[in-house]
């Protein structure tokens, strides 16, 4: 997708605005001669931006504006290497609360709603966000930030909360907790918005089973205002984003070459009226694809579809790219199997080989013993590599309020 004339005016705008700054990329377009963006030629000239470069300029070096304008900050919730500091400035708090309201109204929720909000408040984007577009649209905010299951419960019960905001893997935890506690007829709730993480098609019907909502997802992140810039509709088609906000293209991660609408790879985000901290084609590393032409539903903002994974998740072994979402796949494909997993990467101390260890959750009517074999043998047939596979009950493994981390490599251990 290709910037239209207003775009092109307003990434111009952001080029004059950042080289008047002493901030990093005034003084790196400077030092490339970028000065202008007058058609197509000239953006696709603007080098790529990326996490390495904010954690370079750190703390605040990506500022492009006087300290008097700035009102807010907040910090990537990533744990390796610097944190990544994003200035905000009141037109920035105000944009991202429109942006996330429209994402409310698209998925239908209205000023009669009360919304329960899950997500962490803090340095965080997610929680002030959630909370932020919910006043904007004039909603009733229920800011419970995460943990404390008991008094999330009780107030959910009590306030007969109707819409639940929620990273992934807290929201099934909170669906696995009132199905276990049988009160599923003491929840009001009629929607999901959930966000922050990739999530299984199987955790999503487990989700959806347990509580009997609909569910959106929300994109974002904290390098882009945050969670907000997209949603899901009705039409379950992929996440319409507000190009009037940011303008995203999809290249391809090994290349760098911009790949056609409807074809895979890596969303890179350009912000088109951000003051603070404008970012201009910069890398996510975030795998999806633009969905060509109009929704069913009606709206005419364009659409990303559902983000497939990471680039920066795969990993190696045998000489084998594989990605978490492959694993999900097969996983999927076992009955009786849950959406729970766990990848470990080991290296056989004996063989010096690279062993590829799976854990997964089942329910007590399958044979675990069988169930393993069936999952070793899909991995080999469509990965080529025979994991070690364990098989436990459902909710054995740990559930998280935040971010759930599936994979963790021990090779180097």
């Amino acid at each position: 997708m290709l910037l239209n004339e207003k775009q092109l005016s307003l990434v111009d705008k952001q080029i004059k605005r950042l080289i008047k700054s002493d901030s990093f990329y005034g003084k790196k377009y400077r030092e490339l001669g970028i000065t202008e963006c007058k058609n197509q030629d000239d953006f696709d000239k603007i080098p790529f931006s990326c996490k390495d470069d904010l954690r370079f300029a750190y703390p605040l070096g990506i500022q492009a504006v006087d300290d008097s304008e700035i009102v807010r900050i907040h910090s990537s919730s990533g744990t390796t290497g610097r944190p990544v500091i994003i200035p905000y400035t009141k037109k920035d708090v105000d944009d991202w609360a429109t942006m996330f309201a429209r994402c409310y109204e698209t998925a239908g929720v209205t000023k009669e709603d009360r919304v329960q909000i899950t997500p962490g408040y803090g340095l965080w984007t997610a929680g002030i966000g959630f909370q932020a577009g919910c006043e904007k649209l004039g909603a009733m905010a229920v800011p419970m930030g995460p943990g404390n299951t008991d008094k999330q419960l009780t107030m959910m019960m009590d306030l007969k909360s109707t819409v639940l905001c929620a990273t992934s893997s807290y929201a099934l935890l909170l669906s696995e907790e009132i199905t276990r506690r049988g009160i599923r007829d003491q929840i009001f709730l009629k929607k999901g918005v959930i966000g922050s993480e990739r999530w299984s098609e199987k955790m999503r019907n487990t989700i959806k089973k347990n509580l009997g909502i609909k569910l959106y997802d929300i994109y974002g992140l904290t390098e882009i205002y945050g969670p907000g810039i997209g949603i899901s509709c009705d039409a379950e088609n992929g996440m319409h984003y507000w190009d009037d906000y940011v303008y995203i293209e999809i290249i391809d991660p090994e290349t760098g070459k911009r790949v056609p609408d409807g074809e895979p790879g890596e969303i890179v985000i350009t912000t088109l009226v951000k003051e603070g901290a404008p970012l201009l084609r910069f890398r996510t590393h975030d795998l999806s694809r633009i969905i060509p032409g109009e929704c069913s539903c009606g709206s005419k903002f364009p659409r990303l579809d559902i983000i497939q994974g990471r680039s920066d998740d795969m990993f190696k072994i045998h000489g084998v790219n594989m990605f978490p979402s492959q694993i999900e796949g097969i996983l999927g494909m076992v009955d009786g199997v849950g959406s729970e997993y766990r990848i470990i990467l080991a290296r056989d101390v004996d063989t010096h080989k690279d062993v590829l260890h799976i854990t997964a959750e089942a329910e007590g009517r399958v044979d675990f013993g069988k169930t393993a074999q069936t999952i070793a043998k899909l991995a080999k047939s469509k990965l080529g590599v025979t994991p070690h596979v364990a098989i436990a009950p459902v909710g054995t493994l740990a559930r998280s309020e935040k971010k759930t981390r599936r994979v963790e490599d021990q090779r180097d251990q």
